[in-house]
């Protein structure tokens, strides 16, 4: 495990400035370019590294870090009671798992228990750092490559609260009725800027390229009916 000192004397990225993230995977290789991908973008700011349940609680409760990203397979006591540990050690600190388990009971499970995001190990690196900057600005909860199989053996009330905000599901609804921006800022009573800062947020969180991917796999998660006329 390696970590970084003088947590409390750097900017948190909630405040503007970088965003602190711990990393912890028992595959070095990954865990390794995880790292280099995060410092590549100066927003980010890689704390401390570990590859065990134990390490990623002792990392989070000494360097309280913004993210954790946390892998679901590793030495320790699970990742139910590793997550449970971290947060109370850490009750700030938010939690995005990243993994190759595309599997309904478990990102059920997971959500519940209160992390932030949940990756599967497919998404690209503009997504992964889209999804850390989401989590870390909205505190929202983050579903990505997640296939629609897994997301209809989810309630979909739940799945619907559980990726975007009431005010995206909003924006999100305008979109699948083909407003433009500037529609969509005057029906809602907001800027067109804020319009985009919620257009970003929808992308991250559904793994969106564009504004049609995005009304698609809104309606495949259940949260919109489609494109209208």
């Amino acid at each position: 495990m390696t970590a970084e000192t003088g947590r409390a004397d750097r900017p948190r990225g909630e405040d503007g400035g970088t965003v602190s993230v711990a990393v912890v995977d028992d595959h070095t290789l990954f865990r390794q370019g995880l790292c280099e991908m995060l410092v590549s973008d100066p927003q980010f700011r890689v704390v401390g590294e570990g590859a065990t349940g134990a390490q990623a609680e002792r990392l989070c409760a000494e360097l309280q870090p913004d993210v954790l990203l946390l892998d679901v397979e590793m030495p320790g006591p699970g990742v139910r009671a590793t997550i449970s540990r971290i947060q109370s050690a850490a009750p700030f600190v938010k939690i995005v798992i990243l993994t190759m388990h595309d599997d309904p009971v478990l990102v059920h499970d997971l959500m519940e228990s209160g992390v932030a995001a949940y990756l599967v190990k497919t998404i690209g690196k503009d997504e992964l750092l889209a999804a850390v900057r989401s989590v870390n600005r909205e505190g929202g909860n983050v579903l990505l490559s997640v296939s629609r199989s897994t997301i209809e053996g989810l309630d979909q009330q739940s799945a619907a609260n559980k990726i975007v905000s009431e005010r995206e599901l909003e924006v999100l609804r305008l979109l699948a009725g083909a407003r433009s921006n500037a529609q969509i800022a005057e029906e809602l009573f907001i800027t067109q800027g804020t319009v985009k800062r919620h257009l970003t947020n929808i992308y991250a969180k559904l793994g969106a390229v564009s504004r049609m991917d995005a009304v698609r796999k809104g309606a495949a998660a259940g949260l919109i009916d489609g494109v209208g006329d």
